[in-house]
């Protein structure tokens, strides 16, 4: 397939499967501050017209990227707010999040994200497992653990962050399956901190590996240690505001059972890590499925489902970040393809790249020069959406 560009300096035609990046400094593109750059285009496809965002980032000492997020993990915000409350000069919204009233109802849902959060190199949360994800599933061989984010070498990449967690107890040790998730793995044990919130942790208990819809299992245990030791036990999860110092465990199944071995005044040492393999570790992070990697989209992607994308890519020095939205279901934009969007990720010239959140979710908020960030697309739901996250966009003052 092939499209044309406008609204740039040159009109040129490109194709999806083989292209060259366009030139930066091509007119249609402002400057937002140091090393950042904010463009609209237009993409003409067999579909029709493609209104498009491209935020363009060369990080350096004074320009840096990092996670957007709410007050807590559970709760939704929208990019805008998000943006102007950490003082962001631009970003786009990010991961896919939970809305279970759909699966379980009576359920609360959590609005937490699917995949893991860092911030400022603090892990918030790990992923769920794959099959309780949200948005399209990823393709073969790629999961819920794939993120974007800045390593702490200063370079940005894609990966996966990896859980690494334990709970140590005069009784034995057992590996945790979560942190601060929706889902807990079958017969897992999974850990919810402060930075949880108040909302109820039931969630946690629903679906399965394989089934997001498959029903809530009663087979729990919930245990609240506060400064290493056992407080409180009760058989179903709860809600309410957790307090510094404060971490429950919730366990199903295999799991359940050997919570319930705990009794309260027992010690227990609780470690929680998110591993990201032989790379750097990361300083920021936000979950999104991989689309493009070392220059080639990835097998298996959608081709037909036209939508508004929004997604994140990286050059192969890591250097320059890529942030492209698209609006969608609209006659003035049509939305494009999961397949399409990767071929707009390697035009521009990213290397790797991520399929972040899309659909209503799509946002693209960018500010400047001491002004707050205003949005840019044209929300498909009319109005901006709440979100879990974002990709926030930030320099020195």
């Amino acid at each position: 397939m092939t499209f044309l560009r406008r609204g740039f300096a040159t009109v040129a035609a490109v194709s999806l499967i083989s292209v060259a990046a366009p030139a930066a400094s091509a007119a249609g593109t402002s400057a937002v501050a140091p090393g950042v750059t904010f463009g609209t285009f237009t993409e003409t496809t067999a579909h029709g017209d493609v209104v498009g965002y491209l935020i363009e980032i060369h990080l350096e000492a004074r320009t840096r990227l990092d996670l957007l997020h709410p007050a807590v993990i559970a709760e939704t915000e929208r990019v805008s707010d998000m943006a102007a409350a950490q003082h962001a000069v631009a970003g786009v919204n990010g991961d896919f999040f939970d809305i279970s009233e759909r699966d379980h109802p009576g359920v609360a849902a959590t609005g937490s994200s699917v995949g893991p959060e860092i911030t400022a190199g603090r892990g918030l949360k790990a992923a769920v497992p794959d099959g309780q994800t949200f948005g399209p599933f990823p393709p073969a061989g790629e999961s819920t653990r794939d993120v974007f984010g800045v390593g702490v070498d200063g370079r940005a990449r894609t990966g996966a962050v990896t859980l690494h967690g334990s709970v140590r107890t005069g009784r034995g040790t057992f590996e945790l399956g979560g942190l601060n998730q929706y889902a807990i793995p079958v017969n897992g044990i999974g850990v919810f901190t402060h930075d949880w919130g108040a909302v109820s942790r039931a969630r946690a208990a629903c679906g399965t590996d394989t089934s997001r819809a498959a029903p809530c299992t009663s087979d729990t245990e919930e245990v609240v240690v506060h400064d290493g030791v056992v407080v409180s036990e009760a058989p179903s999860p709860g809600a309410g505001a957790i307090p510094a110092g404060t971490f429950v465990l919730l366990g199903r199944e295999n799991g359940a059972e050997r919570l319930k071995a705990l009794q309260p005044g027992d010690h227990v040492e609780i470690r929680t890590g998110l591993d990201s393999g032989q790379a750097p570790p990361f300083a920021f992070a936000v979950g999104g499925f991989r689309i493009l990697a070392d220059g080639v989209p990835l097998s298996g992607l959608d081709s037909v489902t036209l939508a508004p994308r929004t997604a994140a890519g990286t050059g192969a020095d890591g250097r320059t970040v890529y942030l492209v939205a698209v609006d969608g279901r609209s006659t003035a934009s049509t939305g494009m393809t999961v397949a399409e969007l990767a071929g707009l990720l390697r035009s521009y010239g990213a290397r790797d790249a991520v399929n972040l959140d899309g659909g209503g979710s799509t946002t693209v908020v960018v500010g400047g020069r001491g002004q707050r960030v205003t949005v840019r697309n044209v929300p498909s739901d009319g109005t901006e959406r709440a979100v879990a996250n974002g990709v926030g966009v930030f320099t020195a003052r």
